[in-house]
């Protein structure tokens, strides 16, 4: 079955002199347009497409990438409102249409949106929606902590990062635990770090537990080499400098530079860390 809005193998099935080839998955033929056709393309060889609706509705193959599948999240631009709603851009011909009613607020042209891009079941077409709360779900969670997880930025507070996880849950991380300049949309890696029997999620950008604490030690190994054995921190540097450098916290920075120490794989001294060769 040929699924819309995401991306399908599909055979050659016959070529459509001036309008492109027709590609199938045995069951239903759609038209790859001729200016997405690969070159020595021939009858029987396998593609992978992304499916979507064309201007009228129908359904329709391209290469192209979009910048958004369904049933995702993706921070989307604004091309034009009309009557019905906003119609955003997705990387294809054919923009994104979101309806007054799902937009959590008002949608102004040229500002850009953090997007879940689902298909009507009615309509059978896609439609994207920012009323996001909707699309996350808490309550039959499918993470356990310390797994690592796929995160996209939703929202930034004065607490922390709201984060949607594995285009299911809603989490947090903490402000004080993140090293990085965050945005909304933007898509990283992260790890469970707690789940509370209320069913929020605590995230954080590090593994948790000694796996974190060997992944830091690590990061301290590499700078060192890479500055000739030296580093001038130690227990009474300043949080700030620590970030700056090695992008941790001083609690992580502490609890590598123990486990180094006792593998004695570093000196401490009044100057800072010296790489023991």
């Amino acid at each position: 079955m040929i699924k819309i809005g995401d991306d399908n193998k599909l055979k050659v099935a016959r070529f459509a002199a001036g309008i492109g080839l027709y590609l199938t998955d045995g069951v239903t033929d759609i038209l790859l347009p001729s200016k997405y056709e690969p070159e020595g393309i021939k009858v029987g060889d396998e593609l992978i497409v992304f499916v979507y609706l064309d201007q009228e509705e129908r359904p329709v193959a391209t290469t192209l990438e979009p910048s958004i599948y369904v049933n995702e999240f993706a921070l989307l631009k604004v091309s034009y409102i009309n009557e019905f709603g906003a119609f955003m851009n997705m990387g294809l011909e054919k923009d994104l249409f979101v309806p007054f009613r799902e937009q959590a607020r008002p949608m102004k042209e040229g500002n850009k949106y953090l997007i879940y891009m689902y298909l009507d079941d009615q309509t059978n077409r896609l439609v994207g929606s920012s009323k996001l709360k909707q699309f996350v779900d808490n309550k039959d969670i499918t993470v356990a902590e310390g797994e690592e997880v796929e995160l996209v930025v939703s929202h930034i507070t004065d607490l922390g990062i709201n984060v949607i996880i594995n285009e299911k849950h809603a989490g947090l991380m903490y402000k004080n635990e993140v090293f990085e300049e965050l945005h909304t949309g933007d898509r990283i890696i992260g790890y469970i770090k707690s789940i509370r029997p209320d069913g929020k999620i605590d995230v954080s950008r590090t593994k948790t537990g000694f796996v974190g604490i060997a992944d830091n030690a690590a990061i301290i190994i590499r700078e060192l080499e890479h500055n000739r054995g030296f580093l001038g921190l130690n227990d009474n540097s300043h949080p700030e400098d620590i970030k700056t450098v090695l992008n941790m916290s001083k609690k992580a920075f502490k609890k590598a530079v123990g486990t180094l120490y006792k593998e004695k794989k570093i000196e401490i001294k009044e100057d800072g860390i010296h790489l023991v060769r």
